[in-house]
């Protein structure tokens, strides 16, 4: 599912940035960090962490290395490592995740697979 990608250490505390009140259409692709707090409607990858801040959307697929989620998704996620939702957080859709955290209060309604790395 997932593939080893070159050294990005160049990469290492850049994060990109969409702010509230922006909203996307169509697919992001990135090897950096990810935080959204506007709307995305497309599909999102990244060899990094996502985090989808409280005011943050996405309707659509991601795939990526870890994810937060504080906001709404809805959609087919795929993360190799942990899945941190909220309190506040609505998830709807398909989780495959490598590790998962829930916190009281958030509205999980999605089929969930864990799935550990093979060594």
């Amino acid at each position: 599912m997932f593939e080893k990608v070159k050294n990005q250490d160049h990469l290492l505390g850049k994060t990109n940035r969409i702010v509230d009140g922006t909203t996307i259409t169509g697919d992001i692709t990135t090897l950096a960090d990810f935080r959204l707090d506007g709307k995305l409607k497309g599909n999102f990858t990244s060899e990094g962490k996502i985090v989808i801040g409280p005011t943050g959307e996405v309707i659509g697929d991601i795939i990526c290395k870890s994810i937060d989620i504080e906001g709404v998704f809805s959609g087919k996620l795929q993360s190799e490592g942990m899945l941190n939702v909220k309190s506040k957080a609505h998830i709807t859709g398909e989780v495959i995740v490598g590790k998962l955290a829930v916190e009281p209060g958030a509205r999980f309604e999605a089929s969930c697979e864990m799935r550990t790395q093979n060594k």
